[in-house]
This record gives structure tokens, sequence and C-alpha cells, in this order.
């Protein structure tokens, strides 16, 4: 049986997926596993891609050389190539499919719905999972209502009149990533003024006070063979007058996540590395964590505040397992262990059984 990596998507984060994917489809060539690399376009088609293809041959969309692939559900769901004039379409046997899909649909559950329904293994969050990791108002409340730190958070609309705190503000996207579409205002009218001005916030945004005294640290989380914690890191900012950890701080370098600046283990005050480490333990249950998620945090010498979860993380954390070292080899064998071992979901008609239809009597009756 052969691997899938999938990557790409209609999503700002495209690119970054693009590395992820390619990242972990030529350590799975590595490791001697039979592996596949499927690219999702920006506009929502599949191909299949060669196998040692660098990240600058996506520059004008799908490399040369690669093969349309379509997606079906069902019984007999999965992935299938496209038959020429003289061949049918084959059914890709593909064991389990590693989800490189950072942002959008990839990470807010569409695309693991489809999967789910076209019957194909795959590794990262439920349906559920990556809605709710996704969201962050609703990601948020879940926190504060199990008690976890975290710095109000409200929804953000043209009739808000009135905020529950004082500026200066930080708006971020509702169903986004951890870095675009982040926007640092001074006043309300200048927020709702960005509403209309930045495209990411128009599918919602929520505002928060903005604290310059906090910094980002992060942790990431496995869920298979049992609950895992990596080391805690500190990324570093481009620049120390940035406001933020910003999309340029995080990604650009050559390798995602992994060439990024940073302070590995994080240098933090007595007792917050356990105070971090419990509260990563306690999300991954709230959050129903699958695969591998990172959890983010802000922090100065005596506070820390949980900010967000992202269920597919840039590189996959794969940077951040450094005590005890785990090979990224180990890392993608276990994301398709779990995936095969421990399916996303299994839709059950139990119950379905007759009863009600066989009781309803005519639909004219009860349109009378």
């Amino acid at each position: 049986m052969t691997t899938g990596v999938l990557f790409g998507g209609p999503t700002p984060e495209h690119d970054i997926s693009i590395l992820t994917g390619l990242l972990a489809l030529r350590e799975l060539q590595t490791s001697q596993r039979d592996a596949l690399g499927i690219y999702w376009t920006k506009t929502g088609a599949f191909f299949s891609v060669a196998s040692l293809v660098e990240a600058e041959a996506f520059l004008d969309g799908v490399p040369k050389g690669s093969n349309e692939l379509s997606l079906r559900e069902g019984e007999s769901g999965g992935f299938f190539t496209a038959g020429s004039r003289l061949g049918k379409e084959r059914r890709l046997e593909i064991d389990a499919v590693i989800l490189c899909t950072h942002g959008g649909p990839g990470e807010d559950g569409s695309l693991q719905a489809a999967l789910d329904l076209a019957g194909i293994n795959y590794s990262g969050p439920t349906v559920a999972g990556a809605a709710l990791g996704m969201d962050k108002w609703a990601f948020g409340a879940v926190i504060a209502h199990a008690g976890l730190p975290t710095l109000p958070r409200v929804l953000l609309g043209a009739e808000t009149t009135s905020l529950p705190f004082e500026g200066p503000y930080i708006l971020k996207p509702r169903f986004g990533g951890s870095s675009i579409g982040i926007d640092v205002v001074g006043d309300l009218d200048t927020a709702k003024a960005r509403l209309r001005t930045n495209a990411h916030l128009q599918r919602g945004c929520v505002v928060e006070p903005f604290r310059q005294d906090l910094t980002d640290v992060q942790i990431a989380i496995r869920s298979f063979p049992t609950i895992s914690l990596s080391s805690i890191e500190r990324p570093i900012r481009r620049s120390a007058t940035a406001e933020i950890l910003d999309y340029r701080d995080k990604y650009v370098g050559g390798e995602g996540m992994v060439s990024a600046p940073r302070e590995l283990p994080a240098v933090l005050a007595q007792g917050q590395s356990e105070q971090i480490e419990s509260m990563a333990r306690t999300i991954a249950q709230l959050a129903s964590v699958r695969g591998v998620a990172r959890v983010d945090f802000l922090t100065n010498d005596n506070e820390i505040y949980v900010n967000e979860i992202n269920t597919i993380p840039g590189s996959l954390s794969k940077h951040l397992f450094v005590d005890p070292p785990l090979a990224f080899s180990q890392l993608l064998s276990d994301l398709v262990a779990e995936a095969i071992e421990r399916p996303s979901h299994n839709y059950s008609a139990a119950g379905a059984d007759g009863l009600v239809l066989r009781s309803a009597g005519s639909i004219s009756s009860k349109l009378a």
C-alpha cells in the first residue's frame, strides 16, 4: 500500500502547505516507504505529483508531469486517476493520507468531512476537532469555560458600538490561521474600518486587548501512541520593534517553521513550563487533539494565557520534539499508524429501522 501526502488547497496558507507536504513526502521516500504526493490546487482540483518535485515547480500552478485525480465518496470511494481514451479510471490503493493542509478548507473540517465520506484514512484532526480549532471565537469560549486563562475576546461587527476593554486592540480573523490577516489598531473606529479593508476579516473578526508586554511561546502535542508533549519554544520576531509575531517571522526562510529563529527550549519564569505542559494536556482533551497539534500561549514573567490551537501546524511541528529527540520518520510513521488504527469517524445507520416510515402515513396528509 501507498501513503498519500496531501498539501496545498484554496487557502492563504497554500504555499506553506506545499513546503510542509514536500518535507513529509521527501522524508517518507528517504525512509523507503511508498509515498504519493497529492497536490490540491488553489481552485480545488487534485493532482498526483512527481516524487522528487521541488517547491519552485509550483510557482506557475500544477507542476509538469502531474496527473489529475478525482475524489469520490461512497463505499467504493477514494482517489481515482483520470481515465484516458484507451484506459479506465483506476482507484489508488492508499492506506492513509497525511494531511499537510494549513488553513482554509484543509484545516476547518471541510476536507476531513470529504475524506470521511470517501472512506479514506487520514491524519490530524477530526471534522469536529478541525472546526473547533479553526474558529477562534468558539475555541476561546471553550478555553474560558474550562477555567483556563485567556485574554478577553469578543466578536467585532459593523454594529459594534463599544468594547468591554480599553485599546489598543488586536484583530484576528475568526476563521483563519495564526498570523495571516492580523491587525493591531488603537481605537474602535479604526477597528471597524479594517472590517471593510482587510479581506481576511470579512467572514468574522475577533478582537482582544493588545498586550505589548506579552510574547509568544508554543508547545506541540502528539496523540499517538499516547499523549505526549514537545519542548516549549519561543519564536523570535524579525524586528525588536514588531508588534506581533507575523507570517514572515514564522514561515519565510526556506523550510516553513523549521528555519524560523527561535529559543528552544524557551527560557521561562520558574514554574511556567510545568503550567504550560499541564494546560496543554487539558487542551488535548478539550479540543479532541488527534495527530499533531500546536498550542500557542502568551506569556510574561507573571502571566500565561492560552492563545490558540493549530490543528495542522507548519512543518507538523517536527522541529519542536527535541527532548527526547523524535525522528521525523517516526513522527510520520505514528501519524499513519493512528490514521489506520483509530479512524476519524465511522458512520452508522443504526436505529434507522423503518419504524418511523411505516407509521408515517401519506406525505400529503402532513401538508394539509
